[in-house]
C-alpha cells in the first residue's frame, strides 16, 4: 500500500499550458511558492496541437501566396509547396511532441512540476497519484478546453479529426472534408488545401467567421473557392462512416462526399469534468463564472483562468488573465483584502470585454479588436461605421500586385473613441495591435490624427479611416 504524502504550498496549479506557467510565473516573482500539476506535456494545447503548429504550417502558405502576387518572384514560387519540408517546419516547432525545454523553463522559475491527473480533494486541496498538494492561498483551474465533436450515430469508429490531429498529421491526406466555419476550419482547410489535399468545406451556418464583421468571413471564402476548397454554407453533416479508409459522408441535402480524413471543428468544451469541482459544490463539467480577478463566483480561494472560464478562448487573452490573476493572488495573499479591481486596474481583466483582438491566419488574414458593428448597436452604443478599401494605401500596393483588403473601424459617437476594428488582406494580422493599442487605450479619436503612419506602409489606412469618418 502507497503512503500519501502531503505537501504544502502557497498557491496550486491545474494545468501548465501558457496560462498556468503564467500564473505560475507571476506567483513565484511575489515570492508565493507554487506548485504546477500536468497531465500531459507541459506547454500545453498551445504548444503542441493549436496555435504553434498551426502557424507552422501556415506560415509557408502564407509567404508562398505573398511572392505570388509580386513580380520577379511570380515565376520563381509556382511550382508546389514541399509537404514533407513543411510537416518537418512544424514537427520542429513543435519540439516533436516533448516539453524537455518548457520543464526547464517551469523549473527556472521556482514552481514545483507534479506530472498526472490532478483533482480537487476539497477546498485548497489537490490529489495527484499518491500526493496530496494543499493551498495556502489559492487554487488555480487552468486546465484548457477540449475539442466538442457531434453526436452522430458511429462517429467514434470513423476516427474524426479534431483539431489535434489536424495541426499533428505526418501526412497530408488526399481528400479532407473540413466541418465547421470557425478559426480552426478556416485555417486549416487553407493549410492542408494549400498542401495538396482536395478540401471541402462544410458550414452549417451562412457564413465563415461569424464572430467578426461579415465582409471577414465573406473575403476569406472567396478566398478559398479561389484556391480550389469546395466551400458549401447553409450545410449540415447528416451521417458519416468510414469503409475500407473511405470517409463517406452525407449532408442534410442529400449529398454523398467520400475523403480520407474528416476534420470537426465544431465547438469547444471546459476541461473540467473530472477535477473534482463537485467536492467543492460546482458542476463537473461546466464552464466556470469568475470576477474580473478570474475568482470564481462565490469563493474566496478559486481561481479559473483561461479557456475554462469561457470569457475570450484564446492563448495571448488567457495568458493576460493568468498575470492579472497572479497579480491579484499575490496582492490578497499579502493582505490586501480588496485589489485594485475597477476597470483597467492592475488586478481586473478588463480587456476581457472590451479590447480583445484576434488574428485568423487564412489568405487574406482576418484580424480585429473590440466590439463589431452589430455588437456595439446591441450593447446600446451610438455609433457609426467607417469602411475603406485597403487596395487604395501605397503600402498595399507594395505588399502585392492585385492586393485585395477592406478596413473598419467602429466609432462611439458619443465619447468619440473607437469601439472596435477590423482588417481584411493580406499582411493585416501585424496591423491589430495598433488598434488594440487605440481600443484598449480608449484614445480619442482627435488624438488618433496626430498619430501619423509611415508612408508607404499598409498602416497608412489609419489616415484614410479617420478622413473617411471626417468627411462622413
Amino acid at each position: 500500500m502507497t503512503e500519501t504524502e502531503t505537501i504544502a504550498y502557497d498557491v496550486v496549479v491545474l494545468g501548465a499550458g501558457p496560462v498556468g506557467e503564467n500564473v505560475a510565473d507571476r506567483t513565484r516573482a511575489a515570492g508565493l511558492t507554487t506548485a504546477v500539476v500536468e497531465s500531459e506535456l507541459v506547454g500545453g494545447e498551445c504548444s503542441y496541437w493549436a496555435c504553434m503548429p498551426s502557424k507552422a504550417l501556415l506560415r509557408p502558405v502564407i509567404a508562398q501566396a505573398d511572392a505570388r502576387r509580386l513580380p520577379g518572384l511570380r515565376q520563381a514560387v509556382q511550382g508546389p509547396l514541399d509537404a514533407e519540408a513543411v510537416l518537418a517546419h512544424r514537427n520542429h516547432y513543435t519540439s516533436d511532441w516533448h516539453d524537455d525545454g518548457q520543464v526547464r523553463w517551469l523549473e527556472g522559475i521556482g514552481a514545483d512540476l507534479h506530472r498526472g491527473h490532478g483533482r480537487l480533494t476539497g477546498p485548497r486541496t489537490v490529489a495527484v497519484g499518491d500526493k496530496i498538494l494543499t493551498a495556502r492561498h489559492a487554487v488555480a483551474v487552468c486546465t484548457g478546453s477540449r475539442a466538442v465533436l457531434p453526436d452522430l450515430p458511429g462517429l467514434a469508429e470513423v476516427k474524426p479529426w479534431t483539431s489535434r490531429e489536424a495541426t499533428s498529421a505526418q501526412s497530408v491526406p488526399g481528400r479532407l472534408v473540413v466541418v465547421g466555419g470557425g478559426v480552426v476550419a478556416t485555417e486549416m482547410a487553407t493549410a492542408w488545401r494549400a498542401l495538396g489535399a482536395r478540401v471541402t468545406l462544410l458550414v452549417r451556418g451562412k457564413g465563415l467567421l461569424n464572430r467578426m464583421e461579415p465582409f471577414a468571413g465573406e473575403m476569406v471564402a472567396e478566398a478559398l473557392t479561389e484556391a480550389g476548397v469546395d466551400v458549401r454554407t447553409g450545410t449540415s453533416v447528416k451521417s458519416v462512416t468510414r469503409s475500407d479508409g473511405t470517409v463517406v459522408v452525407v449532408t442534410d441535402a442529400g449529398d454523398r462526399i467520400e475523403a480520407d480524413e474528416i476534420l470537426f471543428a465544431t465547438g469547444r468544451a471546459p476541461r473540467t469534468d473530472d477535477i473534482g469541482l463537485e467536492t467543492v459544490g460546482l458542476e463537473p463539467g461546466s464552464w466556470l463564472s469568475v470576477d474580473d480577478s478570474l475568482r470564481v463566483s462565490g469563493s474566496e480561494w478559486l481561481y479559473a483562468v483561461g479557456d475554462v472560464n469561457h470569457r475570450a478562448l484564446l492563448t495571448h487573452q488567457g495568458k493576460y488573465q493568468a498575470r492579472i490573476a497572479g497579480a491579484a493572488i499575490a496582492a490578497r495573499a499579502s493582505g490586501v483584502p480588496e485589489p485594485q479591481s475597477g476597470p483597467w486596474g492592475a488586478h481586473a481583466a478588463t480587456a476581457d470585454h472590451h479590447a480583445v483582438p484576434q488574428v485568423v491566419f487564412t489568405d487574406p488574414e482576418a484580424a480585429a479588436v473590440g466590439l463589431s458593428l452589430a455588437e456595439a448597436e446591441q450593447a446600446g452604443h451610438r455609433v457609426r461605421a467607417v469602411d475603406v478599401d485597403l487596395s487604395s494605401v501605397a503600402g498595399a500596393g507594395l505588399y502585392a500586385d492585385g492586393y485585395k483588403g477592406r478596413a473598419r473601424m467602429v466609432v462611439d459617437l458619443e465619447e468619440e473613441i473607437l469601439r472596435g476594428v477590423t482588417f481584411v488582406g493580406p499582411g493585416v494580422g501585424e496591423l491589430i495591435h495598433s488598434a488594440t493599442v487605440a481600443v484598449a487605450g480608449q484614445v480619442p479619436v482627435a488624438r488618433l490624427w496626430h498619430a501619423v503612419p509611415s508612408y508607404p506602409t499598409i498602416s497608412e489606412v489609419w489616415l484614410r479611416l479617420l478622413e473617411a469618418f471626417r468627411d462622413s
